[in-house]
């Protein structure tokens, strides 16, 4: 990647990271250099990142003695922050994204169907009990990304998890926009469910085809929200 799109993608991911509670207000970044070879960027990209955050008001830096860099929410609703971020996706973009998710957690449900035993498969019984229950949508978007890299854990592929990694760090924070809704969670956490039982049961095509189901129903709804700002 040129450095432009290093700078942007930093600012994804602390942003996500702000936006999901992963960081919460008024906490402290690590030092530059400590974070800037957490995210594998040189320190003048991290730099870049933190101005740009700072535009944003999501950071705030203070210098001198207890200086550094802080989480600072802005007034604005995240919801609306997150749509702006929407705005930034053509349709297209979002149909691509939501295709090629599809076709990694189907592949994952379909390997983990073969390969997985039922006593491995407490990591996603959790993570789909935790969905059930979560009240606040940044937390249903983090154990809903979470059902899918451990998915491809389960599939026991390292290609296939670090994918749906380095996945979710491109989505963000964004199913937060379409988590919201109470009783669409709820259908989620039904198929995700579905999806256990098919991969305990050794069922790779239902398997497959629920956990596909699961991702474009999730990626319709937010296209049919960016066309609707």
């Amino acid at each position: 990647m040129d450095n432009r799109a290093r700078v942007d993608a930093v600012v994804r991911r602390i942003g996500d990271a702000i936006e999901l509670g992963l960081l919460a207000d008024g906490e402290q970044l690590p030092g530059e250099s400590e974070l800037a070879g957490q995210l594998g960027v040189s320190t003048v990209t991290l730099r870049e990142a933190l101005m740009a955050l700072r535009q944003q008001g999501l950071v705030t830096t203070r210098r001198g003695r207890g200086g550094g860099s802080f989480v600072s929410l802005p007034d604005v609703p995240g919801e609306e922050r997150l749509k702006v971020r929407l705005r930034g996706w053509s349709t297209e973009e979002l149909r691509d994204l939501g295709d090629h998710w599809a076709a990694l957690s189907g592949a994952a449900a379909r390997l983990a169907a073969e390969r997985t035993e039922p006593d491995d498969l407490g990591h996603l019984r959790r993570t789909a009990e935790e969905l059930a229950h979560a009240e606040e949508a940044a937390a249903r978007s983090r154990l809903y990304g979470r059902f899918h890299v451990e998915l491809a854990a389960a599939a026991q592929s390292a290609r296939l998890t670090r994918e749906q990694v380095a996945l979710q760090a491109e989505v963000g924070a964004l199913p937060c926009l379409v988590l919201g809704n109470d009783e669409y969670r709820e259908e989620v956490a039904d198929r995700h469910r579905r999806v256990i039982s098919a991969v305990q049961d050794g069922l790779r095509d239902s398997a497959r085809t629920l956990a596909e189901r699961c991702i474009q129903e999730s990626a319709t709804r937010l296209v049919a929200l960016r066309l609707a700002l």
